[in-house]
């Protein structure tokens, strides 16, 4: 199940684990990266904390964490090549996978059409 936050970040969730990372949009906004700093591995975040870091030669912005859980796991390769991010941010450019609390809170995040409507 692929959903959105209005902060640009996607997850797609399967079972109670949730894939993460920011979208093409945002991706484009931020430029070319050249950093990313990511969560601990089992570091416990609420949505809308502050769970990830990414710089680009425009700017440096937050990742938030989009529903309640745990980190499981991280994407060490963008830390080594944050271009990773820009190239192919839905893919190979993941941030983290988190454990959900409460998969049913995902039912209040934005589907793939709605982003759309967002973003115009």
């Amino acid at each position: 199940m692929l959903k959105f936050t209005e902060e640009h970040e996607w997850l797609n969730i399967e079972g109670d684990v949730a894939t993460v990372g920011i979208t093409a949009h945002a991706a484009g906004q931020l430029g070319d990266l050249v950093f990313v700093e990511l969560p601990e591995v089992g570091a416990s975040f609420s949505k809308g904390d502050d769970a990830a870091t990414v710089e680009s030669v425009k700017a440096a912005s937050e990742v938030y964490c989009p529903l309640d859980g745990e980190i499981t796991e991280i994407n060490e390769a963008i830390t080594a090549d944050p271009e990773l991010v820009n190239s192919d941010p839905m893919g190979a450019g993941w941030f983290f996978k988190l454990k959900l609390k409460n998969v049913a809170d995902a039912d209040g995040l934005l589907d793939e059409s709605g982003y759309k409507e967002l973003i115009g």
